[in-house]
């Protein structure tokens, strides 16, 4: 029963705390570097929606980015750490975190993605998980993923232009964008959000005898 107590407790004020002087840090310096249109990435979404769900001791924003980011965010750590010790990419999307034309101290506000899965897990544990996360996310990734088709084609956000795997496009950019989008939903989202159903499952209470 601890852990059912737990979910029930609201965040911690110093994690809002820490979230705040996070976003007052991150959010301007990522706009100053990257420019506003890299906040169609998936993965900064995570980061924004993450924090809404912290300071509003919301579920549902906090259940929708673990379905989203937990396999991104291990994916985004095994091309990272390819990259270190072959000098090769394994999936592509972290050769922004090589760039040395960038200084090192912002490149490094990236290593939030080894951060957000441990984190997103114990607030669930927290807060609950809220199944209507699933639904959520695989609502707001389908206008990004649109969204994404009008940033630079050469940073292919979110794989908008050309899948990770084959680094092709599939079709014209409205059918290569609903496969990108269900591919996520049904390959990426909804096996996490089984995972994170059993892995949160609610215990259940007795029920109270009516004659006490």
């Amino acid at each position: 029963m601890a852990r059912s107590s737990a979910a029930q407790n609201p965040v911690p004020r110093w994690l809002q705390w820490v979230a705040l002087v996070w976003a007052l840090i991150w959010f301007p310096t990522y706009w100053h570097t990257w420019g506003a249109s890299n906040f169609v990435q998936l993965c900064d979404v995570a980061v924004i929606l993450t924090c809404v769900g912290i300071w509003t001791n919301s579920g549902l924003p906090i259940s929708s980015q673990a379905v989203s980011a937990l396999l991104v965010d291990v994916a985004w750590a095994l091309d990272a750490g390819w990259r270190l010790f072959t000098r090769h990419h394994l999936l592509g999307g972290t050769e922004y975190l090589f760039d040395p034309s960038k200084p090192l101290w912002i490149r490094l506000l990236s290593l939030y993605h080894l951060a957000l899965p441990p984190l997103l897990l114990w607030l669930l544990y927290r807060l609950g998980y809220d199944r209507r996360g699933w639904a959520l996310q695989s609502a707001i990734a389908l206008p990004v993923f649109v969204a994404s088709r009008f940033t630079i084609p050469a940073k292919n956000m979110n794989f908008a232009f050309a899948d990770p795997f084959f680094r092709r496009q599939w079709g014209p950019a409205p059918v290569h964008i609903v496969v990108i989008w269900l591919f996520m939903v049904f390959v990426v989202y909804l096996p996490t959000h089984f995972f994170l159903m059993r892995l949160f499952a609610k215990q259940k209470l007795p029920e109270t005898d009516a004659s006490h």
